[in-house]
């Protein structure tokens, strides 16, 4: 008598076992690439290079072709992201309507570059080409909620809002008397 389960991944790391299920789901076809690594994007945070490295040897892709998959799209990071991140939309009419300003505003207030997170693990800051939404140019991402007609302003403020509400629900370090 065999029992079917998952065999646990040799890290041990018990998120790839979401992985293998999205695989199996698919039958380990080669166009559920992108399914995949959604799937890992979703359980792990970011796109690790030894999670890419897993996923290509399981679906019997070449790495490179993984590889171009992820760096395609912009919802995919290679790196862990804050606990709250916001992408600018750097298209045409995004571009032209002032993203850069925007850009421009949160790197100087939050002291990072585009792409990083800050020191505290709060905040990253991304771009993407296009996000699909010209007419609202330009137009932003903040944790997930779509923001058009942004100015750096109003996004600096939006940001500052959310690290607020974060840092009032953290534990608080207690205080010699």
């Amino acid at each position: 008598m065999t029992q079917s389960h998952a065999i646990a991944h040799p890290s041990g790391d018990e998120r790839y076992t979401a992985v293998d299920r999205t695989m199996k789901r698919f039958r380990y076809e080669k166009d559920a690439l992108l399914e995949v690594l959604n799937t890992a994007q979703e359980t792990f945070g970011y796109l690790s290079q030894d999670l890419l490295i897993y996923i290509a040897e399981q679906l019997k892709l070449p790495l490179i072709r993984v590889y171009g998959v992820a760096t395609f799209y912009h919802m995919f990071t290679f790196e862990p992201l804050g606990e709250h991140n916001a992408i600018v939309c750097t298209g045409t009419a995004c571009h032209v309507k002032g993203a850069d300003a925007i850009i421009e505003r949160i790197c100087t207030e939050m002291s990072i570059e585009t792409g990083q997170t800050t020191e505290d693990g709060l905040f990253s800051l991304t771009t993407a080409r296009c996000l699909g939404s010209c007419g609202l140019a330009p137009v932003t991402v903040l944790d997930g909620k779509v923001r058009g007609k942004e100015t750096p302003d109003g996004m600096l403020r939006h940001v500052r809002e959310i690290i607020a509400r974060t840092k009032d629900v953290l534990p608080q370090p207690e205080r010699a008397p």
